[in-house]
């Protein structure tokens, strides 16, 4: 319990070798920043999984309001989210979310950190609107954003044949009320 309580406050307080500011991040080194997402992303995945549990829960995202919601049996968590894109399964390409016509301006934040990573570091899969890719490669551009960002936690959500990979803020869970 006292491993997950430091993780926990880690992960709301920051971590003291991650700048604070996402433009320090967005400038460290292209091989620092893909190993950090990749530790950050299992560590935020491991967190938000014990935080709701083993139970069933369905999802939803209101992106006029930039909320992310879950909600299972006995209770409600939701957070603020931004898009990263959507990935096609029927023909394996990836359209960032800072380009994205279904994205309204305001939730592309955190695409538009991983673009400008990109740019910095001259990787043309974070500049280039629609990339083909794998949904391996779609989770490790989802991981970057949300590193630079300093995201709470990722989440891929199914519609369809279309995948939606985000990235949310602070999370507040309630229990369910019940009718």
């Amino acid at each position: 319990m006292t491993l997950w309580l430091g993780v926990l406050v880690s992960l709301l307080l920051g971590s003291p070798s991650m700048p604070e500011d996402p433009q320090e991040r967005v400038h460290q080194s292209e091989e620092l920043v893909f190993a950090k997402a990749e530790e950050d992303i299992a560590r935020k995945t491991d967190i938000f999984q014990h935080m709701v549990g083993e139970e069933a829960f369905d999802w939803s995202v209101d992106l006029d309001l930039g909320v992310i919601m879950f909600t299972a049996a006995s209770y409600v968590a939701t957070a603020p989210v931004q898009v990263i894109g959507t990935y096609n399964r029927r023909d394996g390409t990836f359209l960032w979310g800072w380009d994205h016509p279904s994205i309204p301006e305001s939730r592309r934040a955190d695409a538009k950190l991983a673009r400008q990573f990109g740019e910095v570091h001259g990787l043309s899969r974070y500049t280039t609107r629609k990339v083909s890719c794998s949904e391996t490669e779609a989770w490790q551009f989802t991981a970057v954003a949300s590193y630079l960002a300093g995201a709470t936690g990722t989440y891929r959500g199914n519609s369809g044949p279309t995948l939606i990979y985000m990235t949310f803020g602070k999370v507040t869970v309630s229990p369910r009320k019940q009718p």
